[in-house]
């Protein structure tokens, strides 16, 4: 399955939950902000949301600092 990951087509070999992907991309739910499609996704519904095929994904991560 494929998908626009930041601007960049990733190869996703199964189809999975939002919330699992962030895992397989060892990123901290609670770190991130997601957007599929240009909707975005709280974290709390995360865990239902299928990605599928084709779907843009935008993984914003917050940064601090001054």
């Amino acid at each position: 399955m494929h998908l626009i990951l930041n601007g960049e087509t990733i190869e996703q070999p199964r189809p999975c939950s939002l919330e699992a992907l962030l895992r397989e991309l060892k990123l901290k739910a609670e770190r991130v902000a997601t957007v599929v499609n240009d909707d975005v996704v709280p974290s709390s519904l995360r865990a239902a949301r299928q990605v599928q095929e084709g779907d843009r994904i935008e993984i914003l991560t917050f940064a601090g600092g001054g």
